[in-house]
């Protein structure tokens, strides 16, 4: 267990930690791939979405944008169908929809009361403005994939929030959904880390590897009361 005393700054993933981007990516392609006649489960669309997001953001940075207009048209190829502009668009544009989990708000209201937080995100700048406000807590730095000009597990990714924040990584504990994005490149180097596993089943949206975070969580509910809150 860890000694949450010893920190000054928590960092938080947002999609797939703080809002429910699963939810929000099946909302979308589940009719999609209806209307197109190629209707898969909710594993299958998962386990290809863990597949191709990574695949799309290696390589020569790209916005967030363009890397799910690609996903879109990913899905499109594996699966045999077309796709308009507008549909590979369209899963984009869903996140203004896409909702915190239930215990996100009340969760971050009392770690804000001992903690600063953050967030550091595989996102746009414009995109995560529609998530910003329905999350209700201001956070006090906030670093994009936008704003690095690459995508976690990037190293450089973490550098810059080490950066921004001004604190030694011993002071940080950075929180996460995912154990790809998140944990494994946290961890090489040296920041502590909770793993809130979300998974349901046997897919998620985000790949599985083999690492260990210092603590697992259910939820942010859970990380408050471990944190004595």
């Amino acid at each position: 267990m860890l000694d949450f005393s010893r920190y000054d700054w928590l960092s938080f993933d947002c999609y797939g930690t703080l809002i429910d981007w699963e939810s929000g990516i099946l909302r979308y392609l589940q009719p999609l791939l209806q209307s197109k006649g190629r209707a898969a489960s909710r594993d299958r669309i998962l386990n290809l979405y863990s597949e191709f997001e990574p695949h799309e953001q290696a390589g020569e940075y790209r916005r967030y944008r363009s890397v799910l207009e690609c996903v879109v048209r990913d899905f499109a190829r594996e699966l045999g169908f077309a796709v308009s502009d507008s549909e590979a668009a369209g899963l984009a544009e869903s996140i203004q929809r896409w909702q915190p989990f239930p215990d996100t708000v009340a969760g971050l209201r009392r770690l804000r009361s001992r903690y600063k937080l953050a967030v550091l995100s595989n996102i746009d700048d414009d995109l995560l403005t529609w998530s910003a406000g329905k999350l209700e807590v201001p956070f006090d730095c906030v670093v994009t994939a936008q704003q690095v000009e690459s995508y976690k597990p990037c190293r450089k990714n973490f550098e810059m929030l080490l950066d921004r924040l001004g604190c030694d990584r011993s002071r940080l504990l950075h929180v996460a959904e995912s154990l790809y994005h998140d944990v494994a490149p946290a961890r090489s180097l040296g920041i502590a880390t909770v793993w809130v596993n979300r998974r349901q089943g046997n897919a998620a949206a985000s790949k599985l590897v083999e690492v260990r975070a210092d603590v697992e969580v259910a939820d942010i509910r859970e990380l408050a009361d471990l944190a004595a809150l």
